[in-house]
């Protein structure tokens, strides 16, 4: 009875080690990674993101601003910042007169090394990408307000400040050139139509 029992576990433990070694070897054999570019390029179709339309330029976001709105957006600012003529400075500096002024213009306030580093001015543009992004605009910046994502927002916003002591004249829209350059070709195309129609018809019939 032993013996029988000896051999019918030798045989199970034999058996084990094959179906353990033969996981392994399968596992080795047929082992996968996830890819770096997922799926199948197919002619014709682009990735996610590509091609999109792009919005509104900021000029074009300024000319239509809406200020009243923009006075709601600084809500989210007024914790850290006053705007009136002669207001003190809080967390961060008085933003009256600030559009068109230099970065750091506020005379006692303890601006970041990182902003005060920025060339140039608060013109239209570098306003947008600070409130866009501040830490992108001013790397190392004391400000910890992770920015705004819409961009109606920041020009809103942006206009009303400039209308806080600043009163610089706002841009004006860019054209559609996309679809000017459609009305073009459509134009273009009739035209061609119509010299093809007058050439048939000056044409002596066979």
């Amino acid at each position: 009875m032993d013996d029988r029992f000896n051999t019918f576990a030798g045989w199970a433990l034999f058996a084990g080690i094959i179906a353990l070694g033969g996981g392994i070897v399968a596992s080795k054999m047929f082992h996968t990674e996830r890819p770096e570019e997922m799926g199948y390029a197919i002619a014709g179709v682009e990735a996610e993101g590509e091609g999109a339309a792009a919005g509104p330029s900021l000029n074009t976001l300024l000319a239509k601003a809406d200020v009243a709105k923009g006075e709601k957006v600084f809500a989210k600012c007024a914790a850290c910042h006053t705007v009136n003529q002669g207001g003190a400075n809080g967390i961060g500096p008085n933003l009256y007169a600030t559009m068109g002024k230099a970065h750091g213009h506020v005379p006692g306030f303890a601006y970041s090394d990182a902003l005060k580093k920025v060339p140039g001015n608060w013109t239209f543009e570098a306003m947008d990408k600070w409130l866009t992004s501040p830490r992108d605009y001013a790397p190392g910046t004391k400000m910890t307000f992770a920015g705004l994502g819409n961009p109606e927002d920041r020009a809103n916003l942006i206009a009303w400040l400039n209308t806080q002591g600043s009163n610089l004249p706002l841009p004006a829209a860019d054209a559609p050139a996309a679809a000017e350059g459609a009305g073009n070709a459509a134009n273009a195309a009739e035209g061609a139509d119509n010299a093809a129609a007058s050439a048939n018809a000056a044409a002596p019939a066979k």
